[in-house]
């Protein structure tokens, strides 16, 4: 078939699933996004090409869905049955495992029984959230396990010891744990665990891939993680997430990004978390996991006859010493600002949070390179050496598949170890990026900083790096291999426009790329009214303003009816609403750091459904992906305009950067991104065609400002409705 004719089967697929679902209304803007993706995919040469001379045609969209516009089914229906004509997979990437669940529990399901033709599908994690049947033997004390492993309960970042009641109440734990899944009541999955184990309790027993030998392993075939890995073999649509998109590249745990057709759904999380996905870090203070490994490397290097592994002793002290050698440089440079105080955050028994120092430009001074230099070196040479015994262990379990438990103990202790060897190496390298001689102007140095933090009677310094543009990374590491690609979600224009999010997914210059803006099919001006409320204050005089902004609310909250959201933009401003609460308010305000957020939002709906008022106060999470239709939600009121100015190091780099090229920080990066997030808020108003709300804004910037205005072009249409400060 040619491409056409792919693209109008796929279009009418969808018309039959809209026609045959009952009591489904066909919404034109659902339909252009169906339209847009079918051409989309099947532009999009998969595979090898036959003519390596000849690069393969890429396709991409870029589309903005509005709220209401039914973009699970426009994606998924046309992808899919393009995947099925052209023998290939949909590959579905999401930010949040709510819609994941929501794809794979009920969007897949009823497209399922509407198509023409069967297809599966299957959920795709991490294998960190699946347990590790042979770790978890050997830390609840029913495998073999060897004294020196004992630490292994507890992560040296624990710091101090643990009482022995601690260590034995953990052995207990795992022991019921391993005895739930031996019976069958727990199928190795965290998620499905009543009440899942913090990350530092589960971190020992994951299956992570530094541990695990595969097909090797005695327990692989009753492991959790493979068993759901097979399930994504036959599987013609996968639901993965962005984090497990990003990191897997070339793993070969999801499908060949050159052979499938991806969907990116809740697109306007990619860039962040390419920033995340990139970044690496290293502790300069607690070393003994160096001597731990070198310890276990030569032990068994020695019993499996590898001889590459005499240089172990000298990288591993080498190494150490070095470390150390760059933390009491990093002290002796940059002191001063790290042992200043940082604010405390939270209550008064709280830790406080890390003090930080930013590199300025990127340029190391001097006499942290050469130790950066040697540490790089050394492990280096000591990755070679942990290489060499991975192959020699591989080795011996191919050829002694009798011994497999043991080797595969052996195999585990090392890679416990391993990752962190590998986060130092990759730290130290991003850390002496410097501009090349040849090409200066065009270098972007990445993000370099140190922080300080006080853990117990411990100083823990650390090393940090980072790449600052998403959108170079991006290019890089994943459309460098994507054939077919579908970008969406509800908020992909920023200030009306596509650019920003353009540059900042890679995809800005790309002749591949396209974008369609699908309107949403609400009437926002007669279901929404936006009250731009003004205060005296100037916003960026805090106290005077959150005092003001705080009696304007309360005056507006008394006369909500039913649900209400209120945004506001920190703690502090939220603590001073809290606290200011009449007693008449304060039995109907639900505050998001008193509850677990799904226990506070089935209290929300309890107490409306039974016709009582409920005022939820939350911060930026409850701002995006909160869907509280009716009269659940009636009015969203947002405290502040969310500005978020690139005060962390990664957006400190970026900015200085960019003035450093002669460009404007706050309108290329701050005011974008505000955009993007005020209209997430705002959308939280109306999400169904029957609604009515209000939203409230008290930043006078929005009306009065210049920027104010490119705000304003971001959100839907509602009537604005100017109030003065009284």
């Amino acid at each position: 078939m040619s491409s056409s004719e792919w693209a109008q089967a796929a279009l009418q697929a969808f018309d039959q699933v809209v026609q045959a679902t009952d009591g489904f209304r066909g919404r034109a803007g659902q339909r252009s996004m169906a339209e847009q993706v079918a051409q989309t995919f099947s532009m999009a040469q998969l595979g090898k090409s036959e003519d390596d001379s000849v690069a393969p045609v890429r396709a991409i969209a870029v589309i903005q869905a509005g709220t209401g516009v039914g973009k699970s089914l426009a994606y998924c229906a046309p992808a899919l049955a393009l995947a099925l004509a052209r023998n290939t997979r949909v590959l579905i990437s999401t930010a949040t495992v709510a819609l994941q669940e929501q794809l794979v529990n009920k969007d897949l399901p009823a497209l399922a029984a509407q198509m023409a033709e069967p297809f599966k599908f299957a959920l795709a994690k991490g294998r960190g959230r699946y347990v590790c049947k042979l770790k978890l033997e050997r830390l609840a004390g029913t495998g073999e396990a060897h004294d020196e492993d004992e630490g292994d309960l507890f992560p040296e970042e624990a710091a101090a010891a643990r009482p022995q009641h601690e260590t034995e109440a953990r052995v207990q734990f795992y022991a019921s744990m391993a005895q739930t899944l031996a019976t069958g009541a727990w199928d190795g999955d965290r998620d499905s665990l009543d009440h899942p184990p913090e990350p530092e309790v589960w971190s020992p027993v994951a299956a992570e891939g530094a541990t695990c030998t595969g097909k090797h392993c005695p327990a692989f075939a009753q492991c959790t993680y493979y068993d759901k890995r097979k399930e994504l073999v036959g599987a013609q649509v996968i639901v993965a997430n962005h984090d497990l998109l990003l990191s897997s590249i070339g793993a070969r745990i999801l499908p060949d990004l050159d052979n499938c057709l991806l969907v990116l759904d809740e697109a306007h999380h990619l860039p962040a978390t390419a920033l995340d996905q990139f970044a690496c870090s290293m502790d300069l203070s607690r070393l003994n996991w160096i001597d731990r490994l070198a310890s276990r490397s030569l032990r068994i290097g020695q019993l499996v006859q590898v001889s590459d592994i005499a240089d172990i002793p000298r990288h591993a002290s080498q190494l150490r010493q070095h470390l150390q050698d760059l933390a009491r440089l990093v002290m002796d440079v940059y002191g001063n600002e790290l042992r200043q105080p940082a604010p405390r955050w939270g209550g008064p028994n709280s830790k406080p949070p890390p003090t930080r120092v930013r590199v300025p430009r990127g340029e190391l001074p001097e006499a942290l390179r050469e130790p950066l230099a040697q540490l790089s070196h050394h492990a280096d040479g000591f990755l070679e050496c942990l290489r060499a015994i991975s192959k020699a262990l591989r080795a011996e379990m191919r050829d002694k598949p009798d011994e497999a438990r043991r080797l595969s103990q052996l195999y585990a202790q090392i890679g416990m170890l391993a990752p962190r060897l590998e986060q130092a190496h990759a730290t130290a390298q991003l850390l002496l990026q410097h501009a090349p001689d040849d090409a200066p102007s065009s270098y972007v140095p990445p993000a370099k900083w140190f922080t300080l933090e006080i853990d117990g009677d411990f100083i823990v310094v650390k090393a940090h790096a980072s790449p600052i543009l998403p959108g170079a990374t991006l290019r890089r590491h994943l459309w460098s291999s994507v054939r077919g690609a579908v970008l969406t979600s509800a908020t992909l224009t920023s200030c009306g426009q596509f650019d920003f999010f353009m540059h900042e997914s890679g995809l800005h210059g790309d002749d591949a790329a396209t974008t369609l803006e699908v309107a949403s099919p609400f009437n926002y001006a007669a279901q929404g009214t936006l009250i731009a409320a003004e205060t005296h204050a100037e916003p960026k005089n805090a106290a005077a303003f959150t005092a003001e902004m705080v009696e304007a609310l309360l005056h507006d909250l008394a006369r909500v009816e039913a649900g209400a959201l209120v945004l506001f933009t920190s703690r502090e401003q939220m603590r001073k609403a809290v606290d200011a609460l009449p007693t008449a308010l304060r039995a109907a305000v639900l505050v998001q750091t008193a509850l677990p957020r799904t226990q506070l939002l089935a209290r929300h709906r309890e107490r409306v459904a039974g016709g009582l008022v409920s005022i939820i106060f939350g911060m930026q999470s409850f701002g995006e992906g909160l869907d509280l239709p009716g009269r659940l939600c009636e009015s969203v009121f947002i405290t502040k305009l969310p500005f978020a100015p690139p005060d962390d190091p990664v957006g400190e780099a970026r900015a200085e950067w960019l003035r450093a090229v002669g460009r404007d920080p706050f309108s290329e990066l701050v005011v974008p991104a505000t955009a993007m997030r005020l209209a997430q808020w705002a959308g939280r108003a109306i999400r169904t065609e029957d609604d009515q709300a209000h939203v409230y804004c008290y930043d006078k910037r929005l009306t009065r400002t210049s920027y104010g205005q490119r705000l304003l072009n971001g959100l839907p249409a509602f009537t604005l409705v100017r109030r003065p400060a009284i």
